[in-house]
């Protein structure tokens, strides 16, 4: 089947946060959003679910449940009991829900940095405080400092690890090696690990997504996994997520705090839609895109060499967004993607938002049609040729 994914599609004045948050830009590539049509299976579901003309409250049933179990152990090797899931709204609340279960105000959150954002802000609404192992740079990767994670893991207030895999934003997928010493360290040092996997479709060529799940189940007793289909299939608004917890006792206490949140209710589109996306036209639609976005990444990082040498693109192992290096430019990420935004009407997201790591770095999401990538690189020549003048 063939998936149109350069055609473009009109997202303003749809009440779209990427799009309407800022009218004067007109090319937003910032947020995590992607700007392409949903897999045509989820439409034609979420068709179907309208003309019944009833959406009141709503609960997955056993078609649910299996199609979660089915995908991730096919298409990953990941193995996940229906009794493990909980259901809930969104990975931000899940893991808001997973803090307030496993820590105690004032104790250490454990992350690698750059980190995901709203990490960050989760862990200060808890009352925790953010223990920073900062990525190595190497090359135009990053890999773990493995003594400093050891030394802030073996810390006595360090109690859980926010692990984001494949990582947002630094684009590392984590080899089974890697996952693996990381689950030994926090093992010896009694740190919950909680896994979030929303970003585990897309990988792109020469990577293997490793699930948490399956470095067997020693592992998965001091763990749990945040996995939604919401990133990769485009359906974020549609408000629907897991939380895979194999041990019973710490499955009650997680079930307890999102119960306390308030965050138990799905949404009976997210239902029909991840049902839908977990098939073999859902599959073959996530090959489709992984390859648009790599060829993406091809683009902009030729682009980038021709015309901005000075700039340095980090690999792209997952996600679909590019780790950028513009230290060079003599301006902080701050004033940089300000000035884009105010004087070329691009937006790129600032790398400092992603933690003390992100010093130096600006985070360009590569999920939109070719010619907006294009387009972006090309206002961001003009304004260094500006700026240089």
């Amino acid at each position: 089947m063939l998936f149109d994914f350069d055609s473009p599609v009109e997202r303003r004045g749809t009440g779209c946060m990427k799009w309407d948050e800022d009218p004067s830009v007109d090319l937003p590539l910032w947020v995590a959003d992607m700007d392409f049509k949903a897999c045509p299976a989820i439409v034609e579901a979420l068709e179907r679910r309208v003309a019944h003309g009833v959406f009141g409250y709503s609960m997955p049933q056993h078609e649910y449940y299996e199609s979660i179990i089915r995908w991730h152990s096919q298409r990953h090797g990941g193995h996940y009991e229906k009794e493990w899931i909980l259901c809930v709204p969104g990975i931000v609340p899940a893991i808001s829900a997973i803090l307030r279960a496993m820590t105690s105000p004032g104790e250490g959150v454990l992350l690698l940095s750059p980190a995901y954002n709203c990490f960050y802000s989760s862990i200060r609404n808890l009352g925790c405080r953010a223990e920073e192992s900062k990525l190595q740079r190497v090359g135009d990767s990053f890999r773990i400092d493995w003594a400093d994670f050891e030394a802030r893991a073996s810390k006595p207030d360090v109690t859980l690890f926010l692990l984001c895999s494949p990582h947002n934003p630094c684009g590392r997928v984590w080899t089974e090696e890697e996952l693996r010493r990381m689950a030994e360290i926090c093992s010896r040092h009694n740190v919950f690990v909680v896994a979030d996997e929303i970003h585990c479709e897309v990988v792109m060529p020469g990577n293997r997504f490793v699930p948490y799940s399956s470095l067997g189940a020693d592992f998965m007793r001091s763990a749990c996994i945040c996995t939604s289909a919401s990133k990769a299939f485009n359906i974020a608004g549609l408000q629907n997520a897991q939380i895979v917890c194999a041990d019973a006792e710490t499955r009650r206490k997680i079930d307890r705090a999102v119960n306390i949140h308030e965050i138990c209710d799905v949404n009976p589109f997210g239902i029909v839609a991840t049902e839908a996306a977990y098939t073999a036209v859902g599959a073959e639609w996530i090959d489709a895109l992984c390859r648009y976005i790599w060829a993406n990444y091809e683009t902009a990082c030729t682009y980038l060499h021709e015309n901005l040498p000075q700039l340095e693109p980090c690999r792209l192992e997952g996600t679909y967004l590019m780790w950028v290096d513009v230290s060079a430019l003599g301006l902080s990420v701050e004033e940089l993607c300000s000035r884009l935004r105010a004087e070329q009407h691009v937006w790129f997201a600032p790398g400092t938002g992603y933690g003390t790591g992100g010093e130096g770095y600006i985070r360009i999401n590569l999920a939109t049609q070719r010619q907006n990538v294009t387009q972006a690189l090309e206002r961001l020549t003009a304004f260094v040729k500006k700026l240089h003048a």
